[in-house]
């Protein structure tokens, strides 16, 4: 695939600077280091088989019981409860492990290694930002924390070497033999939302962005201290440029956004591609009442109940498909406003107005009720896809590409705004139904 992007793009040998990364944060990874070949799977970020796990070890101490070290609830979303899980479950893993030939990595790691040599000496590494995903990473120290290794049962030796996010010397150079037929240096690396957060340029503390894909994750850069909340939000790294502080985030993560949409594509046979789902909508002036609830494998921030479950609430014999389609992508904006909602309380500072990337955001009616329900202006970036721009930032500040900071926000441009509408009186009346949704979905598992 990588091979297929660098010939699309025309670009020839001298032509690519600088490689950088962006990756699902927490989709899990245990390969042989000697054959290059996954011992099963890869475990991606939205699985639950973890939650017996984390089930046990909340049992002492609650779902916030390592929030301290980690900055992260006890939830089936981190990756350091998944590589326990291979480990436990399949044969020859732990043996590989004892042995030192078990290597652990999220995307990112996997990538970098096979880029840089694989089993010829390929570097494996992970960044901060996706370490901080893992449960396994000590945020004050930006190290991985050896009480937290010990609890979930991880060997050591499989742990990659945890760098700066942008790093002219961290890993080396593609090999000639790769998918770029040249040796570029691998310098750039965040994990995805981390990445949309530098495309949008939010560099400096209070400044924020959320970006609407499978799921949708709204970011607040609170600076060089981790933030911690009390409100149900992830406190995570940012980015770190290698000889400066680490600057930090609070996150909420929203499970399913994007997704919704696919599945009332692909299992309700509603609508042929996801961008019919607007025109659809836009038949009806709103939900007809109905709200869905797309817990599907429970509900992460600002709740964190793997035992909720997905619903729909409010049905008339006046609902139709329309309703249906309309109360999905209010689905996806009520979420947000939870999640603002937190990170409003835990910051003390009141959203001035939202940045907003991803493909969700091609959706007008969605953009337009997602200003509506946060009573604050919804502004899109020129460019959409800016976790993409965003490894590419970073893989560019490595290498002086780009001078700095200031000049990547020079270049942020906004493409489209809309302003909120709706008045106060019915945007609370909406919210408390959804809560009153929110409700009922939990505890089914």
């Amino acid at each position: 695939m990588v091979g297929e992007a660098v010939a699309a793009s025309g670009a020839r040998g001298g032509q690519i600077a600088a490689v950088g990364i962006a990756n699902q944060r927490e989709t899990t990874i245990v390969w042989d280091r000697n054959t290059g070949i996954p011992l099963c799977n890869a475990i991606v970020w939205q699985d639950t088989r973890t939650k017996t796990l984390c089930d046990e070890l909340a049992a002492d101490g609650g779902i916030d019981r390592f929030r301290a070290v980690t900055g992260l609830p006890l939830a089936t979303y981190f990756s350091g409860p998944k590589v326990r899980w291979i480990l436990e479950n399949v044969p020859s893993a732990r043996a590989a492990a004892k042995r030192g030939d078990a290597l652990f990595g999220t995307i990112d790691s996997w990538l970098i290694w096979n880029l840089t040599g694989g089993v010829r000496g390929g570097r494996h590494v992970t960044d901060v930002t996706n370490a901080s995903r893992t449960m396994m990473m000590n945020l004050a120290t930006l190290r991985w924390d050896d009480s937290m290794i010990d609890r979930l049962g991880v060997e050591p030796k499989m742990l990659p070497q945890i760098t700066p996010s942008i790093d002219p010397a961290a890993w080396g150079r593609t090999t000639a033999e790769g998918p770029f037929a040249d040796e570029i240096p691998v310098c750039g690396n965040l994990g995805d939302q981390q990445a949309a957060l530098v495309g949008q340029c939010c560099f400096e503390p209070g400044e924020s962005k959320n970006t609407y894909g499978t799921g949708c994750f709204l970011l607040l850069n609170t600076g060089t201290s981790p933030k911690r909340s009390s409100r149900g939000l992830i406190t995570t790294v940012a980015y770190q440029r290698a000889g400066q502080p680490a600057r930090f985030a609070l996150e909420g993560s929203v499970a399913v956004a994007g997704s919704l949409v696919q599945w009332l594509r692909d299992n309700m046979k509603m609508i042929d591609s996801s961008a019919e789902i607007e025109t659809l909508a836009a038949d009806v002036p709103d939900s007809g009442g109905m709200y869905i609830v797309p817990a599907f494998s429970g509900l992460f921030a600002p709740y964190w109940r793997s035992d909720a479950r997905g619903i729909i609430a409010g049905l008339t014999g006046f609902s139709n498909r329309h309703h249906l389609a309309r109360a999905v992508l209010e689905a996806v904006a009520f979420q947000t406003r939870d999640v603002a909602d937190a990170m409003t309380a835990d910051s003390g500072t009141a959203l001035a107005a939202m940045k907003v990337d991803g493909g969700m955001t091609a959706n007008s009616l969605l953009m337009q009720f997602q200003a509506d329900v946060l009573g604050v202006p919804v502004i899109r970036s020129k460019v959409r896809e800016t976790t993409a721009l965003g490894a590419a930032y970073a893989a560019g500040l490595a290498v002086g590409f780009w001078p700095g900071f200031d000049d990547l926000r020079s270049r942020w441009r906004a493409d489209q705004t809309w302003q909120p509408t709706m008045n106060d009186a019915e945007r609370r009346r909406r919210m408390a139904g959804w809560h009153k949704a929110i409700e009922r979905a939990m505890g089914w598992e």
